[in-house]
């Protein structure tokens, strides 16, 4: 992967956004060349990284180019997906534990639900 840094890749998004870095600062309330400060290969804080990654819609590991997964096009399932098959296998077997009870409290609360309509 050829590692971008975060100041190309907030530029990339900024153009593919059609937007200027004054435009997005303003929107997001922030100092005039307060993005522009990031060329010097500064990095932001953690609060302006996650601010920055939802505005664009994207990860922040993608805005800090450690990813070139960005989800900015897909839908959600995809990143539950993503994330899914990230876990370790104990965490995907608690996954599935909590699934199956959710599951069955759904179908209580569904099975009073008609009883109730019924009366």
């Amino acid at each position: 992967m050829d590692r971008k840094n975060f100041y190309e890749r907030l530029k990339e998004l900024a153009e593919a956004s059609n937007k200027s870095f004054n435009q997005v600062e303003k929107e997001l309330g922030y100092s005039r060349n307060a993005l522009s400060n990031y060329k010097n290969k500064t990095m932001p804080s953690a609060i302006r990284l996650l601010e920055l990654a939802e505005y664009f819609d994207v990860t922040p590991q993608y805005l800090m180019g450690y990813d070139d997964i960005h989800f900015k096009e897909k839908s959600e399932d995809s990143l539950a997906e993503f994330i899914f098959k990230n876990l370790s296998k104990n965490q995907k077997l608690e996954m599935y534990r909590l699934s199956q009870e959710w599951l069955l409290d759904e179908k209580k609360a569904n099975s009073v639900k008609k009883i109730y309509i019924k009366n």
